[in-house]
């Protein structure tokens, strides 16, 4: 039997330690946005860095200005050394009436078919994913003494919080921190018989535009017409940004937009994607971007262009005939390839001013910028774990496109000049964020046994 051999049959056969401890981690209401959870967040900080170090792992809780971080070394063998980034703290849990049992009370649920979840807030999101990795190497410690490579693990206790303390962490401790990969496991499966790996995060340019006319709200009887409505400019405006096609008609737009690879539109075909059912879940029919472009490569590949929300004149009940003095709206750009967010930003800018009548003026803000980030389709390290993946799951591993963000991936590219692989187990139908909120069994065994076997491979 082979050491990773052995090191699977460890994890199949230890299953129900594995899930109490998870079950422990699960009962600590580690809510990071709540004051009244302070203390338990740094429980739950204490109770991972305590659970490393009995794995051999020379771990700590390191103080921040906010919540605690969790670092734990294990370099004890050669190879390329990997960053693995979890986060402990959870959503609230409201509203706690829809929950169908207490939330920090974990318990396994079976179907009619015998299938297991596990029921509990952070079992998906990401307490159940972090596990996964620290008990593949729990496994590897307890079989052969040691882990296939050099292993640091790093827990962030404020991801749902806005994660305030992860910058100057990382400025820091950067030495400390970078390694040859960073590990994440905060994403989804295609379904669930098939293992996914994220290979690209698109990024961000947002802010919000307030266009004024007259120096106060009008009558529409008296200056109707005559007078310059903000409502319908702002509209007409923003109604320009795209074409008949569903393009983005901003000057340079798509610079930097790179072209989906043809092995990858081929993979991505296979996947058996039905654009009806995706849009039919939300009550649509249509897809309404880029003409040309599918929908998974609308969403996963290509940049966009939205309104996130439109303010202006009387909203109260009944009717108000005015003509307001001003309209304000809240514009959001993904972003994909080597798209610069503060030139996407200038570019709506100048898009808008052009367009203004002399007697109007616009007010406009950037909120935030990030750029996409993506793996190299030809990185090793993602051959190596996607092999490893299809293995376990005796299916071949999706290449996949996420169609939001995840800041942390970009932290680390940005300030420490490191690659992400994204490796997750759980489903969109985890219901995470929601009331009852749960984790596949099998994605938490299988997860388990997955990550042992990247290992494994990466050590190649």
């Amino acid at each position: 039997m082979s050491d990773l051999d052995a090191v699977l049959a460890r994890i199949d056969a230890d299953l129900d330690s594995s899930l109490e401890r998870l079950n422990q981690l699960l009962r600590i209401p580690s809510v990071s946005t709540e004051a009244a959870h302070v203390a338990d967040c740094r429980h739950a900080a204490e109770w991972l860095a305590t659970d490393l170090k009995a794995i051999g792992f020379d771990a700590a809780v390191r103080d921040t200005e906010g919540h605690p971080m969790v670092v734990g070394h294990d370099h004890q063998t050669r190879g390329p050394r990997a960053l693995f980034y979890g986060h402990y703290d959870v959503q609230p849990v409201d509203p706690l009436n829809l929950w169908d049992h207490s939330p920090f009370e974990p318990r396994i649920e079976t179907r009619p078919d015998g299938t297991k979840m596990i029921r509990a807030r952070g079992s998906s999101d990401d307490k159940g994913q972090l596990m996964t990795f620290v008990e593949a190497c729990r496994a590897w410690k307890a079989v052969t003494g040691s882990l296939p490579i050099p292993v640091t693990i790093f827990l962030e206790g404020e991801e749902e919080a806005g994660g305030r303390s992860m910058a100057p962490f990382l400025d820091a401790n950067r030495e400390e921190l970078t390694a040859d990969i960073a590990l994440v496991c905060d994403t989804t499966m295609w379904n669930a018989e098939t293992p996914a790996i994220t290979y690209s995060l698109r990024g961000m340019a947002a802010g919000e535009i307030t266009i004024r006319a007259a120096d106060r709200d009008l009558h529409s009887g008296h200056y109707g017409s005559a007078a310059r409505n903000p409502i319908a400019l702002l509209a007409s405006i923003l109604a320009d940004m795209r074409d008949a096609d569903g393009k983005v008609t901003l000057p340079g737009f798509y610079d930097g937009v790179p072209e989906t690879p043809a092995e990858i539109r081929a993979m991505w075909d296979a996947l058996g994607f039905q654009p009806s059912e995706f849009l039919g879940d939300i009550g649509l029919s249509q897809p309404a971007g880029e003409a040309d472009r599918s929908v998974l490569e609308q969403t996963w590949a290509r940049p966009t262009a939205e309104i996130n929300g439109f303010i202006g004149g009387y909203t109260g009940d009944g009717f108000k005939t005015v003509i307001p003095a001003e309209a304000s709206a809240k514009i959001s750009f993904r972003l994909v390839g080597d798209q610069d967010p503060d030139a996407i930003w200038a570019a709506f800018e100048e898009f808008v001013r052009a367009r203004l009548p002399a007697d109007c003026e616009a007010d406009i803000k950037a909120h935030h910028g990030a750029q996409a980030i993506s793996l190299p389709l030809d990185s090793p390290m993602l051959r190596k774990a996607a092999a490893a993946l299809s293995r376990e799951w005796d299916r071949e591993a999706a290449i996949i496109g996420a169609g939001g963000s995840i800041p942390v991936v970009g932290e680390f590219k940005r300030r420490l000049g490191m690659d992400t692989l994204l490796v997750g187990f759980a489903l969109e139908s985890d219901n995470i964020h929601s009331p009852n909120e749960k984790y596949e069994l099998r994605s938490f065994h299988k997860g388990i046994r997955s990550w042992a076997r990247i290992l494994a491979s990466l050590a190649e």
